[in-house]
This record gives structure tokens, C-alpha cells and sequence, in this order.
């Protein structure tokens, strides 16, 4: 049972959804996927759906479907897509995705070649959606439904929590999508600031990495792909990042935590991999393709609402004060053009000494912009 102002929240976190992150009009094909554990939010998203005038269909998902699949299934099955999945991202206007989770560890005891295997599968499916976005034919986002699992997660109570998204979500507020445009606003300057300039250094404990962004779009997001939302990133040019990183969070891969990373570049590829924990999973992930050795995004963290890591990278890679760097898939509206099957985002702490240098201007320290 959720709690009343729990209610609340859901209802407004349904309206921004269909209102703000998503442009949906009269007429259009709206594809809501979700667990069955996130039926609250589910429920309410289709109701405003329909309000809207627009044609909602929802495709439940069973958490314990997916260890079935991987536990029961031959490798010929993993790598066959969904022709369902597939038609519906061809010929869909809007994709309304609600992550919610009541088990987190779920997939941790899965042979991960078999993942990769599968994420390899969807690539087609993924790129389909890439390229209809492109054209302005497909518009999508992600929110969260809190569980107890994800609570769990977070090391926090459910009400906790719920608090904690929904503040993060910025829906304490009066007016959240008043808000979001104001936020919208203010990285909007930054963005256009960040793109006249081409070569970008970030500098932190056992971290000096450059790189070139010459030629690529800084991108604002500000509530409209994820949500809650808050970061701005762009694709660097993918032969020019060298030097070592070392990140303050662990990189999660599928329900596994890998602790202590540390990455060293040359020419854009990674020639070194170190983890205190996981490291073989580490070096397991960087040969899942070519791409998944090179850097997709580059990114800096400006929800200051999010103060705590919950090990789940929506709200995790937003942290103001922090910065991320993805491993494999560039986003394409960035003009990143790396290839691969995994988008792997990891996380570093800015807050205590760290810089950010744009064609030798220093533009970042201590987790805050200066310009």
C-alpha cells in the first residue's frame, strides 16, 4: 500500500511525465513499459495518457521472467530480439519506460557473457530507436517507481526513499515543471559556453585525463529523457582521450558492483583496468566489443538535490559535484560516433579538489562551475 503523500507525488510525477518530458498530443502511440512492481505509477501514467487524447498500450514486466530467460534459454534464443519489441519501436510515437526493481541481485549469478549476449541481440533494436529519434519520429524517457528493494538498495527505509526521489524529482515543489524549465534555462548558458570550446582536461586524486570535444555538441538534460534529471555531457572525439582516471563510486553492471576502478587511455583506448573488487568482470566487459574500450560520453553531474549514492545510475550520474565518464555507446545527438553493444556509465567525486579545464581556462573546482 502506498502511503498518501506517496500518492501524491505519483500523480504528479505521472503529469510531468506526459506533460514536460514528453511532447504527447492527440492521436499519438504511446508505448508504456514497466515491472509489474511499479503498477501505481504504471496506473497513473495511462490515465493522463488518456486525457491527452492519446492511444496508451502497457507492456507488463516480471522480474522473475528474466533469470528464467537466462537460466532456461539456448544461446540461439538470447541473441533473437523481440519481433514484438521491435515492431513497437518502429512504429511508436512515445516510449514511457518506469524502472522499478523487487530484487536488484537478481541477475548477479548469470554467466555474463550471456548478458552481453543479449544486450549484443537488442543493439538492432536500440538502433532503431537512435535513428527514428534523429528524425523527430520517436520521443522516449525513463523515471523510477521506489521499491523495497531499491530502498534496500540505497540503504535507506522505503519512506526514505520515496523522499528522497521524489525531491530529487524536484515534485515537493509547487510547480515541478516550472522548475524544470528554470533548471532547463540556466544549462542551456552552460551548454553554449562548453561548446566553443575543443580541448577539456579533468584533474582529481590519481586522475589526469584529456581530451578533444572539437566538433561535438555539449547536451542539456534537463527532465526530458530521464527523469529526475540534471547533467550536461557530450561525446569527445574518440581517438583523443589519454591519461588515467580513478572513480570514487563503483560501477554497477547489472546487479554486480565493481569497487575501486581505475582506467588508464592512449590515443582513446583503454591500456590499463584495475578494480579492488570485480576486476575480472572489469576486463570481461572492455572485450565485449571494440567499443566498449572507448570513451562515449563524458559528462558533469548538477542535481545538487541528489546527495547520496543509491547505486542506481539515473540518479547517480546526476550528483552535482560529480562528473562520469561512459564506457562503449556515444549518444548520437552529442555527435559522439562510438559503436558498441554496453553504455556503461562510473562515477568520480569532484567536491574535494577537483578541476575541470576547458582550452586551459579553468572552469570547474570543488564540485561547482565558476563561469
Amino acid at each position: 500500500m502506498v502511503i498518501i503523500v506517496g500518492d501524491l507525488y505519483i500523480e504528479k510525477l505521472a503529469k510531468v511525465i506526459t506533460n514536460y518530458s514528453l511532447d504527447i498530443k492527440e492521436g499519438h502511440e504511446v508505448l508504456i513499459v514497466g515491472s509489474t512492481s511499479g503498477e501505481p505509477l504504471i496506473s497513473e501514467v495511462y490515465k493522463e495518457v488518456l486525457k491527452l487524447r492519446a492511444y496508451p498500450t502497457v507492456v507488463p514486466i516480471f522480474n522473475s521472467f528474466r533469470e528464467l530467460f537466462f537460466k532456461y534459454s539456448s544461446d540461439k534464443q538470447i541473441k533473437h530480439p523481440s519481433y514484438l519489441i521491435k515492431h513497437a519501436f518502429e512504429k511508436t510515437d512515445c516510449i514511457i519506460n518506469i524502472w522499478s526493481d523487487d530484487n536488484t541481485k537478481n541477475l548477479s549469478n548469470i554467466d555474463p557473457e550471456k548478458l552481453a549476449m543479449q544486450q549484443a541481440a537488442n543493439s538492432e533494436i536500440v538502433n532503431i530507436m537512435f535513428d527514428r529519434e534523429k528524425k523527430g519520429e520517436i520521443q522516449w524517457t525513463l523515471t523510477v517507481f521506489p521499491t523495497n528493494a531499491m530502498a534496500q538498495e540505497a540503504s535507506m527505509s522505503l519512506t526514505d526513499y520515496r523522499e528522497f526521489v521524489f525531491k530529487a524529482e524536484l515534485l515537493d515543489k509547487d510547480d515541478p515543471i516550472k522548475e524544470w524549465k528554470s533548471i532547463s534555462k540556466k544549462q542551456d548558458k552552460i551548454c553554449k559556453w562548453l561548446d566553443t570550446k575543443c580541448e577539456f582536461r579533468f584533474v582529481g586524486l590519481d586522475t589526469d585525463l584529456t581530451m578533444s570535444c572539437k566538433g561535438r555538441k555539449w547536451i542539456n538534460c534537463d527532465g526530458g529523457k530521464n527523469f529526475p534529471d540534471g547533467e550536461v555531457f557530450t561525446g569527445p572525439v574518440e581517438n583523443t582521450v589519454n591519461g588515467s582516471i580513478r572513480f570514487t563510486y563503483p560501477l554497477i553492471y547489472l546487479g554486480n558492483e565493481i569497487e575501486d576502478v581505475r582506467l588508464t587511455f592512449k590515443d582513446g583506448v583503454v591500456i590499463s583496468a584495475q578494480a579492488l573488487k570485480g576486476e575480472a568482470l572489469l576486463k570481461n566487459i572492455l572485450k565485449i566489443d571494440e567499443g566498449a574500450q572507448r570513451v562515449g560520453e563524458i559528462a558533469i553531474g548538477t542535481n545538487y538535490g541528489i546527495t547520496k549514492f543509491t547505486k542506481n545510475m539515473l540518479f547517480d550520474e546526476k550528483i552535482g559535484g560529480t562528473m562520469h565518464l561512459a564506457l562503449g555507446r556515444s549518444i548520437p545527438e552529442s555527435g559522439g560516433k562510438n559503436i558498441s553493444v554496453i553504455h556503461l556509465d562510473i562515477l568520480k567525486d569532484m567536491k574535494d579538489g577537483g578541476k575541470i579545464y576547458a582550452d586551459g581556462e579553468l572552469f570547474y573546482e570543488n564540485g561547482k562551475f565558476l563561469i
